[in-house]
């Protein structure tokens, strides 16, 4: 049960503290509704939003700016989530950073600002270069900018040079990116993937010969079963709720293993449903919650695997039915006999105690798969972000294919992508492991000899920093220095850095932690039209399901200045390559289809006449032989893989009580690190983010009080001093020996070497830590308020002014051909907007 921090007053100790007190909403619903509302209102779009959120994810729309969940062949009247709203009107703000914004305030001034309160300044709209004299950012034209990046580039190295690309950015731009990279002479291109799901990358080939997952949105319409791993939906995907509440509604059990209970795998209620909102009638979704150890999924899996073995050995013995596949495990499969004996080995005990679940709970959870005859195994970064994170994985897969659930329809693993594009932009060549490109095809295709040595993952890249082996970084959106571990070690090592640039549409932490010489290049967002000399240009991405999809802008840019990022690629690339007669990048920016003939080219079987499908509705398939159960392995089979260890984190030590493992989480008012405001709604957490969640029992244990300021300091015993002060302690439903806090003020307390084996992830789901007390602090609590102050309508005229043209022509459309669900979303969003307006004139009660 999540727990709401309020303002208490300690009448004894005559001093303020956080405390708790149950939140038991379902997702969704009017508190979803509400938090729409207010981004509304906090950014200052309440008339050029809707027209946007009619078009979002749309076929004829543009994607959304968060999350990678699938966009469907037939949309719901309004296909986004709460998170989705959230990351438009972000995107959409009339707030602007303008040139006296930056003459008033030093980088140095800056650095002590909150994440949230960065970009809540508004959109970037010219670009800058860092003075060092004055420490200040100052504006440069574009032409000088570019001359003067080509100029650095062409002065190092490539090989000291790394170029980072975000998961936001386009195909279209991430393939100019990875080929400039190429042509330049380094194959060091590390991504957001790097941090989350490159255990996947790396699991996923061996066991099953695809990089990616193998479900459709057509699976779940069909599956019977549903296992979920380690992926709090209700924050980090809501759309694939309305899948989740289908499935439910024919009977579908949907069987979860999560430290936490999360709001989103207990119930939902749709927004979308009028009955629903009138009467609270919410859909149950998980059917059995089974409140794993954090590093503990691959002693529940192997227990539930233990149960499957010993009732289909036993029907052997008895001549019953058998309860494994055994067909598809001789047809299909290598390694189980290995397997199936490394498992008969573990006794119930040490699986019990490793994983923090029953014997009875994970029997329970073997009998609802042992009925089921299409099982779907869904699972993000819970399993992922650890030690043995691709032991983790490939231990998902082997409990899939005991029964033959992947291969046929209905079934199937489902790995749960974070930003909108990060997986598409490995199929289309970032990454830093030439193997995985054609690099032969390139260079016939475009005349040039690639780099064939391995290139820097994220982590090898901080390492590179560290040593003062990298020069230079080059990022292609997102927030590097503050998404990375050892936070209070990279940033005075990334200081000394020769060069660095950064392309973005707001402020961040990356901007102000600089090399010696630093340029800030603004950019188009996705939601905003792009405008190029051969008309609108649109830009395609791929989904969590490996679907790949159109997507066209339609607002009004926040600058006239601004550049598309294929054109600042473009722009870089023309200043630091020499000539290149097969290569025309004008011609590539004036007509973006001309690069998406480049990446068919390039890779024909995924992206065959490219131009014409990427609108077709749903997205266009791209092929994976697990699917159909071909079988890309060294072995030519699908692969058991038996894990070499009971633990997914083996540096925290199990007989020392005193060392709790700490998950990392995001909160319901964040995507990535985006932080849009100070609440958790679904762990009832307001006003603040410097907690820390422990069991109650912990709590007593060390002696602590719900409410205490603590420590958090990390037991690496490296010789570094990893800690992070002034967190409030909250008692919460969570596994004891375990805690939890946010993501990313905690990856301060993650180490570099704290990754997955093989794949380097920030093995962020579990760290070793200590909590030292600070006791109470005394005084005032002010917890920072997440609307800038003063009225957010002040500012409606200017957004009415550029909304007219969009609300004059879309809604208009929208309204002649859906006009009863364009009247019930107007209903419903005045009521959420009066409700807020009402809440805010209410002044704050301190019981």
């Amino acid at each position: 049960m999540a727990a709401e921090i309020d303002l208490v007053i300690d009448k004894t100790a005559k001093r303020r503290r956080p405390s708790a007190r149950p939140y038991d909403a379902p997702a969704g619903g009017w508190g979803s509704a509400k938090s729409v509302a207010r981004s509304l209102l906090r950014e200052r779009v309440v008339a050029s939003a809707p027209p946007a959120l009619l078009r979002q994810n749309k076929p004829d729309g543009f994607a959304c700016v968060s999350c990678a969940w699938a966009k469907p062949a037939e949309p719901h009247p309004l296909e986004f989530c709460e998170e989705g709203a959230k990351a438009t009107t972000w995107e959409i703000t009339t707030r602007r950073v303008t040139d006296e914004f930056f003459a008033a305030h030093t980088l140095r001034e800056l650095e002590t600002w909150r994440d949230h309160d960065l970009e809540e300044l508004g959109r970037l709209t010219r670009p800058m270069r860092w003075d060092a004299v004055t420490d200040k950012y100052v504006p440069v034209e574009w032409d000088d900018a570019f001359r003067d990046i080509g100029q650095e580039l062409k002065a190092l190295d490539p090989k000291s040079v790394v170029l980072y690309a975000s998961g936001r950015a386009s195909l279209e731009a991430s393939y100019m990116y990875s080929l400039f990279a190429r042509l330049y002479g380094t194959n060091n291109l590390p991504d957001s993937s790097n941090m989350c799901h490159e255990s996947t990358s790396v699991a996923l080939p061996e066991s099953i010969g695809v990089p990616v997952g193998t479900v459709t949105l057509d699976d779940f319409a069909e599956t019977d079963c549903i296992f979920f791993f380690g992926q709090n939906v209700g924050t980090s995907s809501p759309r694939m709720l309305h899948d989740l509440q289908d499935a439910k509604r024919r009977g579908v059990p949907i069987v979860t293993f999560n430290p936490l209970k999360e709001r989103g795998l207990i119930e939902f209620l749709n927004p979308q449903a009028p009955g629903e909102m009138l009467t609270g009638a919410s859909t149950p979704i998980s059917s059995q919650y089974h409140q794993v150890k954090a590093g503990g999924d691959i002693a529940a899996l192997l227990g539930v695997c233990k149960a499957l073995i010993e009732a289909d050995d036993q029907a052997k013995r008895q001549g019953g039915r058998p309860v494994l596949d055994r067909a598809f495990i001789k047809q299909h499969t290598h390694g189980f006999d290995r397997f199936a004996a490394a498992v008969r080995g573990y006794d119930w005990p040490e699986l019990e105690k490793r994983s923090g679940l029953t014997r009875g709970a994970l029997e329970a959870a073997a009998t609802v798969y042992a009925h089921a005859e299409k099982v779907i195994g869904i699972y993000g970064m819970g399993l992922t972000q650890h030690r043995a994170g691709v032991e983790t994985v490939q231990m998902l897969v082997n409990f899939l294919l005991l029964r033959g659930n992947i291969g046929k329809p209905g079934a199937g693993i489902c790995p749960v992508r974070g930003h909108s594009n990060v997986q598409g932009q490995r199929t289309v060549g970032i990454t830093e492991k030439p193997e995985l490109v054609p690099l032969d095809k390139l260079k016939k295709q475009f005349g040039f000899e690639p780099p064939r040595d391995k290139g820097l993952n994220t982590v090898e890249a901080c390492e590179a920093i560290l040593k003062g082996e990298a020069r230079a970084f080059i990022g292609l959106g997102g927030n590097f220095v503050r998404a990375i571990p050892d936070r209070d070690r990279m940033e005075p090592a990334w200081r000394k850095l020769r060069f660095t640039v950064q392309i973005a549409t707001k402020l961040n932490r990356s901007h102000l932690i600089h090399g010696q010489v630093t340029y800030l290049l603004p950019c188009l967002g996705r939601i905003e039209m792009d405008q190029q000399a051969s008309g609108p240009q649109a830009v395609a991405m791929e989904d969590s399901t490996g679907c790949i999809h159109g997507s066209l802008g339609m607002q009004p840019p926040a600058s006239q200045d601004l550049l598309s990022e294929p054109a600042i690629i473009a722009g870089i690339a023309k200043a630091t390559l020499p000539p290149n007669p097969r290569i025309d990048w004008d011609a590539w920016i004036a007509d973006y289809g001309l690069v998406r003939e480049a990446i068919a080219e390039t890779y024909p079987d995924i992206f065959h006449d490219f131009n014409e499908r990427m609108w077709q509705p749903g997205g266009f398939h791209r092929p994976l032989g697990a699917r159909h159960r071909e079988w890309k392995t060294k072995t030519g089979k699908a692969n058991f893989i038996t894990p070499k260890q009971l633990d997914g984190d083996p540096d925290a030590k199990p007989s020392d009580h005193h060392v709790l493992r700490l998950i990392t989480l995001r909160s319901n008012d964040q995507f990535n690190t985006t932080v849009y405001g100070y609440n958790d709604r679904f762990r009832g957490i307001h006003g603040t983010r410097m907690v820390v969640l422990m069991h109650r029992n912990d709590i007593d244990r060390l002696g602590l009080e719900e409410g205490d300021r603590v420590t958090l300091v990390t037991d690496a015993r490296d010789g570094v001093d990893r800690r992070l002060g002034g967190l409030a302690v909250i008692a919460y439903d969570i596994p004891e020996g375990c805690c939890a806090g946010y993501y990313p003020e905690c990856n301060v307390l993650v180490p570099l070497w704290h990754h997955a084996e093989r794949a380097k992830v920030p093995a962020a789901k579990s760290v070793p830590v200590r909590i030292l007390p600070e006791g109470v602090a005394a005084g005032e609590f002010s917890p920072p308020s997440d609307m800038i102050s003063g009225s957010p309508l002040s500012n409606i005229a200017s957004d009415l002014a550029r909304a007219t043209g969009i609300a004059g022509r879309s809604a208009l459309r929208q309204f002649r051909e859906k006009p009863l669900q364009i009247a019930l979303v107007t209903a419903a969003a005045g009521l959420a907007v009066g409700a807020i307006a009402a809440a805010r004139r209410r002044p704050r009660q301190l019981q």
